[in-house]
């Protein structure tokens, strides 16, 4: 993106990004199924070059529902009458990617490898579509030989069925690299680790507000 002022607004989607594609992560682990359009957004996230805004690397706000309503659900406080309950694995998840994010800033060939995998990926895309399954093996390929060689590795839990699924399994690891590109994001929207707290409350009220105008559409 061209260099411009960033606001909670934009910071808020990009975390957005990030908790929807760990929390597909989650389900894929747990129930061996997502919805075929999150999926959709957070892979295709991978492929946007130069988007004019923060919004347009996932298309629009309608296509983070699920990213917004994770989000509220993993930083709202807990307890809160009428609040689904917490999936702590899509915390856990997005905490080891953004660890992860900043480690693989410093490994520039690392940096190199991971962008040159996208970048076959998208060529595959043009001739298939971006959610076919040899684009996705393509991309866990490229998380597999890249990010998850770092320290340390994001554990997923979940149904043994479902993870020993190579399909799944696949899906899995796209989402993780689909998670580091939501990551970088949040980084250069001006996002920090610290800032899931210190600017914990300006966030929720974003995405409580992000998220009307997503359903209201």
């Amino acid at each position: 993106m061209s260099p411009r002022r960033y606001t909670d607004t934009d910071r808020t989607i990009a975390l957005a990004g990030l908790f929807q594609a760990t929390e597909l992560v989650r389900r894929l682990a747990y129930q061996g199924r997502a919805d075929e359009d999150d999926f959709a957004t957070c892979i295709e996230s991978l492929f946007v070059e130069n988007p004019a805004d923060t919004v347009a690397v996932f298309g629009d706000i309608t296509r983070l529902r699920t990213g917004l309503q994770t989000l509220l659900e993993q930083l709202g406080a807990p307890g809160t009458p009428g609040q689904p309950q917490r999936q702590l694995d899509s915390m856990k998840y997005a905490m080891g990617i953004l660890l992860l994010e900043r480690k693989l800033q410093k490994r520039p060939e690392m940096l190199k490898e991971v962008f040159d995998g996208i970048d076959r990926a998208r060529q595959q895309a043009e001739h298939f579509s971006p959610t076919h399954e040899n684009v996705i093996a393509s991309l866990a390929h490229t998380y597999s030989e890249t990010i998850s060689t770092l320290a340390p590795k994001i554990m997923v839990n979940g149904e043994h069925t479902h993870i020993a699924n190579p399909a799944i399994a696949n899906r899995i690891r796209a989402l993780l690299l689909a998670a580091i590109r939501a990551a970088v994001l949040w980084r250069q929207c001006g996002g920090s680790r610290w800032q899931l707290f210190l600017k914990r409350g300006r966030l929720l009220q974003e995405a409580k507000r992000l998220l009307v105008r997503a359903e209201a559409v």
